[in-house]
């Protein structure tokens, strides 16, 4: 017998909550398990791959998933303490970005090594300057009137979209970097997989979060 339309919309939004959960405990569980193989402090280059996992895995997905109305941490909030929450999380998100790039960057100049000459070095590299500028276009919503000719809903639309790319383009960095020679030799057989999961999992839940609130909505429209 078929599922009446209430009964789909309620196992649908049963899944979405699931899978919103899941990706809370997945991006912290990311950084968390490289913090382990890591081992920050013991080399400059240690904090290198635990500051990109906490920018991209756990912050920037936390920052997404705070407008999420299945599985949002303020779900009982209003929208406006939701942005500014959203802002500081992508700001201390892009701090650590920043950061670890600086460290990579000055690690390879001391042992004489060419830097962004890799898939992931370069990826890695353009995922930083599109989360900055993505942080700065998001300045147009808080300012809204300085941008005369965009509406408000437009500007939304875009910067959702935008960010969207920019948190696919963290994540590919990140698996990218789960197949360098460091961390294959340090994370081998099923946990490697588990790894690669992580921000595949993530990125499937963002998406169909991005899309639900924005790009499914604008199609729908006459």
């Amino acid at each position: 017998m078929a599922l009446s339309a209430e009964a789909e919309s309620g196992i649908y939004r049963s899944l979405r909550a699931a899978s919103g959960a899941a990706a809370h405990l997945v991006s912290l569980a990311l950084p968390v398990s490289v913090a382990v193989v890591a081992r920050p402090g013991s080399s400059l280059f240690s904090w290198h791959p635990l500051l990109m996992s906490l920018a991209f895995s756990f912050l920037m997905t936390e920052a997404l998933l705070v407008f999420s109305p299945e599985t949002s941490l303020l779900r009982s909030f209003s929208r406006k303490v939701k942005v500014r929450f959203h802002w500081v999380l992508q700001l201390l998100c892009l701090l650590c970005a920043l950061l670890g790039l600086g460290i990579i960057s000055y690690n390879k100049y001391l042992n004489g090594k060419s830097h962004f000459v890799t898939w992931h070095g370069l990826t890695g590299l353009l995922t930083v300057l599109y989360a900055s500028m993505q942080c700065m276009g998001g300045l147009a919503l808080l300012y809204p009137k300085l941008m005369k000719n965009w509406t408000l809903a437009k500007l939304k639309l875009y910067h959702a979209t935008s960010g969207l790319v920019c948190y696919l383009l963290g994540c590919a960095s990140l698996m990218l970097g789960m197949c360098s020679l460091w961390f294959t030799t340090l994370v081998t057989g099923i946990f490697w997989y588990l790894a690669v999961l992580c921000p595949i999992l993530t990125s499937l839940v963002i998406m169909n979060q991005v899309s639900n609130a924005y790009l499914y909505r604008k199609r729908m429209k006459p």
